[in-house]
């Protein structure tokens, strides 16, 4: 067995073969990727994704990826593909291959099948001379000196240039439709990352209560708001106007400043000028204001009118943080 520092060695030296490979591979992009971003934009059609073995499993995530940022894709397993799933491509759809060698049984099988109608077919290959790469419409070149396995066998490098590749041509496709967050957000409505596209500022704080003191309010009446409503501050409120906010913070300075704290009021020691959120505005966008001035709550507005306070544990509480 390899000492701790040999394995350490060994972790550190296929990352870095790996990144120097993806070099490599980005200096082989030529005018091609350009082709087939233009015709897979101007298509009525799918990209349906094939491979065999890792090759698959490549094309499997390259699919989700497109599929996620505004271009339908498809997986189709080459093996399955000549036991009916062929069935999958249709008239208009672009089929990208994936393959290092090119000349699998399984490929060779499968591209004259594929040629027989009108589709484009793209190549991810690590071998232009190949039967794939001969017979491909456009060759993606995804060649690698060596695999990380030291035996030089295990598909490594090999396939992590092939979704680097798919990643380089999905993120084109998205910039070329002009792919926003906005329809980002239209993919992925769960959990944590679709709640930071989705979830608004007035969904968070929906059930909480809503803490206002008037500028005159004694001290004893501002802690038994702040202690009730359980958020740990409350709006000072005057005229319908928001004018400050008083915290557990400015609670504590106020004792740390007075001794005799008799006859102070609101806004003898509310914070002027507090941070403010439109109840429309994203949950994610109220955590950056939080962050950005190290504070724990945010006004809440709606149309202008005091509608609440967000506490950041709101937000944690929603996955948000």
């Amino acid at each position: 067995m390899k000492s701790r520092e040999q394995t350490l060695e060994t972790a550190r030296n296929t990352i870095i073969l790996e990144a120097n490979s993806l070099l490599t591979v980005a200096d082989k992009i030529d005018n091609q990727l350009f082709q087939i971003v233009e015709k897979i934009i101007h298509s009525s059609g799918r990209v349906i994704v094939t491979g065999i073995g890792k090759s698959a499993i490549i094309a499997q995530k390259i699919v989700a990826t497109l599929n996620s940022t505004g271009t339908p894709a498809i997986f189709m397993h080459a093996a399955d593909a000549i036991h009916g799933d062929l069935g999958i491509i249709q008239e208009h759809d672009h089929i990208i291959c994936i393959s290092k060698s090119g000349n699998t049984p399984e490929i060779k099988l499968l591209v004259p099948l594929l040629k027989r109608g009108n589709n484009c077919l793209i190549a991810i290959c690590g071998n232009k001379d190949s039967y794939l790469g001969i017979h491909a419409d456009f060759y993606l070149d995804t060649y690698v000196d060596k695999e990380a396995c030291p035996n030089n066998l295990a598909p490594t490098t090999s396939t992590i240039a092939q979704l680097a590749m798919g990643d380089a041509l999905a993120v084109c496709l998205l910039e070329s439709r002009n792919f926003t967050s906005e329809d980002f957000a239209k993919f992925h409505p769960g959990g944590a990352l679709g709640k930071q596209l989705f979830l608004k500022v007035s969904d968070v704080i929906q059930t909480n209560e809503i803490p206002s003191v008037s500028a005159q309010s004694n001290i004893k009446d501002v802690l038994n708001e702040i202690t009730s409503k359980r958020l740990g501050a409350t709006a000072v409120i005057e005229h319908n106007e928001i004018i400050g906010i008083i915290t557990d913070g400015d609670i504590r300075r106020m004792l740390e400043r007075f001794e005799n704290i008799q006859g102070i009021i609101a806004s003898d020691i509310m914070s002027k000028q507090p941070k403010v959120i439109d109840g429309q505005e994203l949950a994610a966008d109220a955590l950056v204001i939080l962050k950005h001035h190290h504070i724990n709550q945010l006004i809440v507005t709606h149309d202008n009118v005091y509608a609440g306070i967000l506490h950041i544990q709101d937000l944690m509480r929603e996955g948000i943080v």
